[in-house]
Formats: structure tokens, C-alpha cells, sequence
């Protein structure tokens, strides 16, 4: 299974950054997931870009959608929730057996009017930011009754969860939760960014032997054998890989390893405009114009850097 998410908003990006849905070779995917819709309060799915999405439009559903000609085996899924959207509307949504009733039934009209396969749920994240305790046992209920009506019309439910055991322990009782998505899409990144004060590496597969404590615990492996301790099957997890890196502006320019002094995000890149991050696409530029790129041995991961620019990605 190989999952791959498109973000929609690469459609409005300038120049060779921009990446419409027709750009996407679905013969390299077995499930493409086109990010995102919305959460109203009642419960009704929102559109959040009608131009982009609809067809008076750019007609982005359409296109990703129609993808399944060139690769009829590819399934197309839609996610609701990201970050962008918070926790606060999935709580109240999935603690109210009423709205419940109506989220699932306006999932299923909106999979079933613009030709889905099936749903991804992002909540992010049950019991944090602006959620509450009762999140974990309400997002197990909203799971299985979703579950439960999408088997009746065959339709696909996959879930994308915070991977790392500090943030999962708080949103899931995982082994609950994983009876009822076809498949658990593991976010095993964002694992440091420029929220740290110190450079670090975005998606590390292994940990350091520096660090210790709940340090230890973000990166890929901790992240995979927390959920399979808690329950998960291991035929549903599927590891999340991030296409970006998280950058950083060095506090001196002469400390460019691991763990030396930041000064908060590094600069935007032409085409992403987003401080703290680099596309992959932007990163390959970059090294071909003379960063230097050093691969780190315990963590088995890349990171470059020019002057006081430093980021660390994923090249395999």
C-alpha cells in the first residue's frame, strides 16, 4: 500500500513550484488522498476553496478524481480536518450523537456526489488544541459508526494520526481505534522544526544517542513500535514520509551539526513562501546550487546548509 497526499494548495504556487492534480502520476500510488475539506458544528462537510475545488472552477476534484483513468487499480480518497482546521469542531461534532448521525450521513453524500473512493480523517488531534479528554473514547464511536455505514456502499476509511507516543497517548486508545479505518496513515514527521531552539532533523528514522527522555521517542522507529505495542495491527499502519524539510537560521553560521544554537525558522523558499520549511523540490535546487550535505549516521537522515540556512529533510 503506498499512499500518497496531495495538497491542494500547490496549485497556487508560482512558477515550476506549481503542482496542479494533472501534474500527479497515479501509477505511483495505490491510494491518492486530496487535502482538504472542512468541518462545519452541525456537522456538515465544508468546501474550503469552491474555485479551486469545484468545476465553475478549477475543477480540482474533477481532475484528481479522473486520475483513475490512467491507473483504474488507484483509489481516491478526500481528507477532512489538518492543521488548519484544529480539534475544536471535531469534538463538538463527535461528542454530540446527533451530529455524529449527520457528519456520517453528509460524509457519505459528499464521497458518493463527487465520485470519491473513500475518506481520510485528520483531526488534529483528539484531547489537544482545543479538544477534551472525552476526544479519545468519542473519536473511537465517530470511527466505528463512520465505519459501519461506509461498509454498506464500499467505500474506503483510512485515518492520519499524530505518530510520536508524547502526542499519541493523549488522542487515541489505539488499540479501539484501529478495528475500524481500512488503514492508519502514521504523520512520522514534524518530529522538530523551528519550534526547537537547536537544529534538528524533521522525520529522523532512528534516535541519538545524545538524546534521552521523551527526546528519544521522536523519531520513526519509537514512533511505529509505540503503536504496535498499543494495539495496532501492523498490516494498517502505513509510515508517513514527508516530501519537505524543516529549515532553521543557525545563531552562527560556523555550528552547522545537529543540535547547534538556532535563531528561529529559516528563510522561505521561492516557491513554498513558508518560513521553517523547505519543499523537496526547493532542497534539490538548493544542493545543486552549492549547499553542503552531510548525512547523519544514528538517525540516517540528510540535512544541508549555506551560510546560516540549514534544513533537515528525507532524500530516500
Amino acid at each position: 500500500r503506498i499512499v500518497c497526499y496531495y495538497g491542494s494548495w500547490a496549485a497556487y504556487r508560482r512558477g515550476l513550484g506549481q503542482f496542479e492534480p494533472t501534474d500527479i502520476d497515479p501509477t505511483l500510488c495505490t491510494h491518492i488522498i486530496y487535502t482538504f475539506v472542512g468541518i462545519s458544528q452541525d456537522g456538515d462537510v465544508r468546501i474550503l476553496d469552491s474555485w479551486l475545488d469545484l468545476p465553475n472552477g478549477r475543477d480540482g476534484f474533477g481532475k484528481f478524481t479522473r486520475l483513475r483513468q490512467l491507473s483504474p487499480e488507484t483509489k481516491a480518497l478526500i481528507a477532512i480536518g489538518g492543521w488548519n482546521e484544529g480539534s475544536q469542531t471535531f469534538s463538538e461534532v463527535a461528542e454530540n450523537r446527533d451530529k455524529r448521525a449527520r457528519f456520517v450521513q453528509n460524509v457519505i453524500a459528499f464521497v458518493k456526489e463527487y465520485d470519491f473512493d473513500g475518506f481520510d480523517v485528520d483531526w488534529e488531534y483528539p484531547n489537544q488544541r482545543g479538544g477534551k479528554p472525552a476526544d479519545k473514547e468519542n473519536f473511537v464511536i465517530l470511527m466505528k459508526e463512520l465505519r459501519e455505514e461506509f461498509d454498506k456502499h464500499g467505500y474506503i476509511l483510512s485515518v492520519a494520526v499524530g505518530a510520536a507516543e508524547i502526542s499519541a497517548s493523549k488522542s487515541y486508545l489505539i488499540s479501539e481505534m484501529s478495528q475500524y479505518p481500512h488503514f492508519i496513515n502514521l504523520m512520522t514527521y514534524d518530529f522538530h522544526g523551528s519550534w526547537d531552539n537547536f537544529a534538528a532533523i524533521n522525520a529522523p528514522l532512528y534516535p541519538s544517542s545524545t538524546e534521552s527522555g521523551n527526546e528519544a521517542k521522536l523519531n520513526v522507529k519509537s514512533s511505529v513500535q509505540y503503536w504496535l505495542e498499543q494495539g495496532a495491527p501492523a498490516n494498517k499502519l502505513v509510515l508517513g514520509i514527508p516530501a519537505y524539510g524543516r529549515s532553521f537560521t543557525l545563531s552562527n553560521a560556523l555550528y552547522n551539526t545537529i543540535g547547534s544554537p538556532t535563531n528561529g525558522p529559516g528563510k522561505p523558499g521561492p516557491y513554498t513562501q513558508e518560513s521553517g520549511m523547505l519543499g523537496y523540490n526547493e532542497i534539490c535546487e538548493y544542493v545543486k546550487e552549492g549547499w553542503t550535505v552531510q548525512r547523519e549516521s544514528e538517525q540516517r537522515v540528510p540535512y544541508a546548509f549555506k551560510g546560516n540556512q540549514w534544513v533537515g529533510y528525507d532524500d530516500t
